[in-house]
């Protein structure tokens, strides 16, 4: 296994796979590895010659309010997880050579952004196409693997992939969860035993929506309001969001009639989280179209 840091030499070695002819596979994190990444890495480990997984805490992306400097980070650790997942590179790229000079160009992202965690991190999908667009040039990758617990952004990097022709293919990866339905999180370690009990009650929340749906309701605003009576019956937690919208469209519906997403977001007193489903018109879950 490879640990690259310098961006010249990342570019470098994976251009020179590409004219080898090997499938590169790009697994992009913020450390902190967990099992949700171990299972990105495992399927881009299956599915391609070069698997490349990048580390990269992104200062753009977060909020003067947000936790940037508190982001946990353990790269001893991280890089042991990826040795054990057979990564064949390791890029470990400082913010200085990321965004060594003041930019003259400013990626904006026009829709999928006013809903979901996208409504109150005002800028912060600018941030993750800033730094994606750079990553995919510097890793040159054919496949590209997300969580879908992430679904807002999976949506986002759809459209970035399509509106700059990018000739990458993104391989959504379904969500990683503790035995009792929790989405694994870094953020999970900021629970108190009691918090980390009721975050359980947030999946099952979810599939309570989802049942509805499978029940025969159709309408949005019912299901969301249902999903949130449940949380507030079996969490403390602040609700910040509950939606349902088409998916990936990120439109907002009268009437479900295709694919959708079922989505919150909850706080704690240390830990912000975020869920959802994804499923059709009769409450399905299918493969996910993009």
């Amino acid at each position: 296994m490879k640990i690259i840091e310098s961006v010249q030499e990342m570019q470098a070695y994976a251009l020179a796979c590409k004219k080898q002819g090997k499938s590169v596979g790009f697994v992009p994190t913020m450390g902190y590895l967990h099992e949700g990444h171990e299972a990105l890495m495992k399927q881009a480990r299956k599915e391609n010659d070069l698997v490349v997984i990048s580390i990269f805490v992104n200062p753009l992306q977060f909020g003067a309010n947000e936790d940037y400097d508190d982001y946990p980070r353990d790269e001893r650790r991280d890089i042991q997880v990826c040795r054990k997942n057979q990564m064949d590179v390791v890029f470990l790229p400082k913010v200085g050579d990321m965004y060594a000079s003041s930019q003259t160009i400013a990626l904006h992202v026009e829709k999928r952004t006013n809903v979901l965690c996208g409504r109150t991190r005002v800028g912060h999908f600018n941030g993750v196409v800033t730094v994606l667009a750079k990553l995919f040039n510097i890793t040159l990758p054919d496949y590209v693997y997300f969580g879908i617990k992430d679904a807002q952004q999976v949506a986002v990097v759809d459209s970035l992939v399509k509106d700059l022709n990018y000739p990458i293919s993104i391989v959504p990866v379904p969500t990683k969860r503790e035995a009792d339905g929790l989405a694994k999180s870094s953020r999970n370690v900021y629970l108190s035993n009691q918090e980390r009990e009721e975050a359980a009650q947030l999946y099952q929340a979810l599939q309570f929506g989802r049942t509805l749906v499978k029940d025969g309701q159709t309408k949005p605003a019912i299901i969301v309001s249902e999903v949130k009576n449940f949380i507030r019956q079996h969490t403390n937690g602040q609700i910040e969001y509950v939606e349902l919208l088409n998916y990936p469209s990120l439109h907002t519906t009268e009437e479900i009639d295709q694919q959708v997403i079922l989505a919150l977001a909850v706080t704690f007193t240390k830990a912000r989280l975020i869920d959802n489903i994804i499923f059709d018109e009769n409450g399905m879950i299918q493969n996910l179209i993009l």
